[in-house]
């Protein structure tokens, strides 16, 4: 169950990284409110994920699965590059967190 918890909290981050670029465009309360509600319900999951999953191994994939998400969104929503090279070094931290799961 606390992996779950701990994909629930990346998609908070991902969500939240999101509505900070939609803030920036147009900075109105419910943008806000958006932002606060999806880094909170992150930071929620992320503290019940870690009561079975190390410190260390919890920030680590929550982070990683956050970066990838918000650079996935970012090539889909937001135009932006999409090289080879940036998709191979997600692909590195998509590995690192995967390899911290399976010998963490």
């Amino acid at each position: 169950m606390a992996w779950i918890f701990l994909v629930i909290a990346s998609f908070g981050e991902i969500l939240g990284v999101m509505c900070i670029n939609l803030f920036i465009q147009k900075k109105t309360p419910f943008r806000l409110l958006l932002l606060v509600m999806s880094f909170g319900g992150g930071f929620v999951f992320l503290s019940l994920a870690m009561r079975s999953i190390s410190m260390g191994t919890a920030y680590a994939v929550w982070t990683g699965f956050g970066a990838v998400g918000a650079v996935l969104l970012g090539v889909i929503f937001f135009k932006e590059s999409a090289g080879w090279k940036r998709m191979l070094f997600l692909s590195c931290i998509i590995g690192g967190a995967v390899g911290l799961k399976v010998f963490g």
